[in-house]
């Protein structure tokens, strides 16, 4: 492997979500923590700024609740379907019991930096910006940093958590369930008398989802998987089509930045000293904006099982097998969700049907369940060390 070579307990790929979440949760729990992100810095355009509240749950069991409200943020309840015809809320949080019933709209770099903070307060956190995972194999982690130069760092456990596209995800077998669109995603300005919501906007062969960001809108124009979307003019025209309040801010779009969906999950997780989690583990689609969520309570379910034989030095491959076991349900039951709402809502509509929506009598009472199931992910974690 060559170069410098350090040693920690845990070395974590990846500074996303689920990567600083595992980090501040081990390090609070006593464990020596080293997370590599390959960026500068957090400072990106980033899709997924939506914090659940199975997030905002965990926040709190970790004492920081208080201060991560006082970020800068907008809380939404009701996430909606409008069609030509009608306006159907499809999920209304406002009806949980739960401490937070909403969604927190934050952007993700603030939330990064506010777990990085965090995370600092521990002695044996260390995160490490602008540094690049090369790969991983025999408890040893390679990676380079700005300076050109090769490091490898000697772990107990190397952790997956730098997205779908890790090359330290290369060989593990992977179930793919496929997803029939991709997105091109861009802002568009808010005005004052525009509503107050999150919701998708569908007619025949086109939907556009919006998320009001306070200041501006936050969206997402979905297409057939593969089709050409790098003309900001033809996404802005039919923009303007749809939401004809939006029409002049449409028109005048120039950029926009293109998202391949992929839904899949690894059928095997870890290997012997590594263990994937969130997108690693599981590649989720944009539909329900749960994809953060779920790789945070991935992150929680890890430190609960995975702090004690870290700290140890007991660890096993069993210990790894049974984050899996615990996580996959919740896995399985959120891409079942997604993959029934591509069948019926976005594969009809983009082929230029009408969507296959449940009549108001039965969306009512779909209501609740869905709101729990974009909330809580289906096993909502707490943290336990």
């Amino acid at each position: 492997m060559g170069g410098t070579e350090d040693t920690t307990t845990c070395a974590i790929a990846g500074g996303g979500p689920a990567g600083m979440m595992l980090g501040l949760i081990l390090a609070r729990a006593g464990v020596d923590v080293v997370v590599l992100e390959k960026h500068d810095d957090f400072l990106r355009d980033f899709r997924g700024d939506t914090v659940h509240p199975s997030t905002l749950d965990v926040l709190d069991e970790l004492g920081v609740g208080a201060r991560f409200a006082r970020l800068p943020q907008r809380r939404v309840s009701r996430m909606a379907v409008v069609t030509d015809a009608e306006r159907l809320v499809v999920a209304d949080l406002s009806r949980l019991r739960g401490r937070h019933p909403y969604i927190a709209l934050v952007p993700q770099w603030d939330f990064l930096d506010f777990l990085a903070e965090e995370a600092a307060r521990f002695p044996g956190f260390t995160l490490k910006m602008g540094c690049e995972v090369l790969d991983a194999s025999g408890g040893r982690l390679r990676y380079r940093c700005a300076q050109g130069v090769d490091r490898t760092l000697r772990a107990a456990l190397v952790v997956v958590a730098n997205g779908r596209n890790s090359t330290l995800r290369a060989g593990f077998p992977l179930h793919e369930i496929g997803a029939p669109m991709d997105v091109a995603w861009f802002a568009l300005p808010k005005e004052p008398d525009d509503p107050d919501e999150l919701f998708l906007r569908v007619s025949r062969g086109r939907l556009v989802a919006m998320i009001d960001r306070g200041t501006h809108w936050q969206c997402g124009y979905v297409v057939r998987k593969g089709m050409n979307v790098d003309d900001p003019h033809v996404v802005g025209e039919n923009v303007a089509e749809l939401i004809p309040w939006l029409a002049d801010r449409a028109r005048a779009l120039e950029t926009t930045s293109t998202l391949r969906v992929a839904v899949n999950r690894l059928k095997r997780w870890y290997r012997p000293g590594l263990l994937c989690l969130g997108d690693a583990a599981h590649a989720m689609s944009p539909i329900g904006g749960v994809g953060i969520n779920l790789a945070i309570q991935d992150a929680v379910a890890a430190a609960n099982r995975l702090a004690r034989p870290l700290r140890d030095g007991t660890l096993d491959v069993a210990d790894l097998a049974a984050v899996q076991r615990r996580r996959m349900p919740a896995t399985v039951l959120v891409q079942g969700f997604q993959r029934a709402a591509q069948g019926r809502l976005v594969a009809p509509t983009l082929a230029g049907a009408p969507p296959k929506l449940p009549p108001p009598r039965v969306m009512a009472r779909l209501r609740g369940p869905l709101a729990r199931l974009v909330a809580y992910g289906g096993r909502p974690e707490h943290v336990r060390v």
